[in-house]
């Protein structure tokens, strides 16, 4: 099994968060039960975004830049495929 790039939306908050993981429906199921941190302010989260690789390091690599762009505006085209990496 690989790993994945996820992005979970707050559609109350409109907020997004970006992770990376071997198993995204099992980290939103954290994300969404977890008493404290920085997701626990703006539960309920959703999957809207997930991309896999064979590696962790290129895991790591694409959610490192997602979350450089610090840009709700890209990650919302990257979400529904007006950009890719």
């Amino acid at each position: 099994m690989g790993y994945s790039v996820y992005i979970l939306q707050s559609e109350r908050f409109d907020r997004y968060y970006v992770g990376q993981s071997e198993n995204p429906e099992r980290r939103l199921e954290f994300h969404n039960s977890i008493e404290k941190g920085f997701t626990s302010r703006y539960r309920p989260w959703k999957l809207i975004y997930k991309k896999e690789y064979l590696t962790r390091e290129e895991a790591i690599r694409s959610e490192k830049l997602i979350k450089a762009w610090k840009s709700k505006e890209k990650i919302r085209k990257l979400v529904v495929g007006e950009i890719t990496f």
